[in-house]
């Protein structure tokens, strides 16, 4: 089974996060949640609390096939000073598993390097923080091993795009279908 892992900070943006975990979910890939805080409950952008399922320093990683990084503010900031969180990403980033970052995530890939000479897309107005990426307006972008998102309106489209690539096309239209996403 495939797995995924969503880190969460204070001030993340719920709907992308639980959005795309539930989509992968629906399927087949196994997600885990990973807090970044210090405990496992995590305070979102809108006031919801949720309780991550493991706590970063108590996380495996070593069969990581998809790191995500959600958006909301200040939730990217704080996802983008976390040193543990930014080496974990170079380091899976050289075995070529899937990184997805949805709406001002992409600033911790931009801010890692990652970015340089790819399309990616992000949240209007924070393409600067896509250091040497070629921006797009598209709502979810791939390029190699990243897949980027604008933000929680494309929470569908990006979670089937993970769910493509981490699984099958067939799987993913399955579960297009069963949420009732019309392309």
């Amino acid at each position: 089974m495939k797995q995924a892992f969503i880190f969460l900070a204070t001030g993340f943006e719920e709907i992308e996060a639980l959005g795309t975990a539930d989509i992968l979910r629906r399927g087949g890939v196994r997600v885990s949640t990973i807090s970044i805080n210090g405990e496992t409950r995590v305070m979102g952008a809108h006031n919801i609390p949720v309780i991550a399922d493991y706590l970063f320093e108590e996380a495996d990683f070593s069969a990581a096939d998809a790191l995500i990084l959600p958006g909301g503010i200040p939730g990217s900031n704080h996802l983008n000073t976390c040193t543990r969180l930014k080496e974990l990403i170079l380091e899976k980033n050289k075995e070529n598993i899937i990184l997805g970052a949805i709406c001002a995530g992409p600033m911790v890939l931009g801010g890692l390097g990652l970015l340089k000479g790819r399309k990616a897309t992000c949240f209007p107005n924070f393409e600067p923080t896509m250091i040497g990426a070629i921006p797009t307006d598209n709502g979810v972008e791939q390029d190699g091993n990243i897949i980027t998102c604008q933000g929680p309106g494309f929470v569908f489209e990006f979670g089937l795009s993970l769910l493509k690539v981490l699984r099958d096309d067939e799987i993913a239209g399955e579960v297009a279908d069963a949420l009732l996403v019309r392309n």
